[in-house]
């Protein structure tokens, strides 16, 4: 057997390396050598392992890692009997209520994100806020200064992202 380096996949390395030995039925020790990275061999003599501060690995509990369990690609059959709660139909009443409930909440939540928007352009006052009494210094105020730029841009992104949801949904019959 060759040496294996410690990286990526070394726990799999060492014991797809155990397993081989023990099938084999071979009597080769396998040590553990310290060091970036750390090397599994069975090509060195006690001695040597010895020096270079090796143990040895015999015995050691084998650890399988199995791979993930694979998901089913999108367009192919379930499994017979399994069913999720997004296969069942819905009734046309029901879901236009849903749409509706979730109209009236993304609004609701466009109207408080818009006044917050417009609460916070206010008081940036076209990037030149007000100074507090602690911004005696004026990289305090700069600091300040562009948190505000920052949360502005990012409840802007919030409400374009409202109104894109919004866009999506059916519009309202009357």
């Amino acid at each position: 057997m060759k040496s294996l380096s410690m990286n990526g996949s070394a726990g799999i390395g060492l014991a797809l390396l155990s397993v081989a030995a023990a099938a084999l039925g071979q009597n080769a020790t396998v040590y553990r050598c310290p060091g970036p990275p750390a090397l599994y061999t069975d090509q060195i003599t006690a001695q040597q392992a010895k020096d270079r501060g090796c143990r040895t690995i015999e015995g050691a509990p084998i650890t399988v890692v199995s791979p993930p369990k694979s998901r089913p690609v999108a367009g192919t059959p379930a499994a017979p009997g399994a069913t999720r709660a997004s296969d069942a139909k819905v009734e046309a009443s029901d879901q236009r209520a849903r749409d509706s409930d979730a109209r009236k909440i993304l609004e609701t939540e466009l109207k408080r994100e818009e006044a917050k928007l417009a609460e916070m352009l206010n008081e940036f006052n076209n990037g030149e806020p007000e100074r507090q009494g602690g911004e005696r210094n004026y990289q305090k105020y700069l600091d300040r200064v562009e948190e505000m730029k920052a949360a502005i841009a990012r409840k802007q992104s919030d409400v374009a992202a409202l109104k894109r949801e919004l866009a999506k949904l059916p519009a309202p019959k009357e």
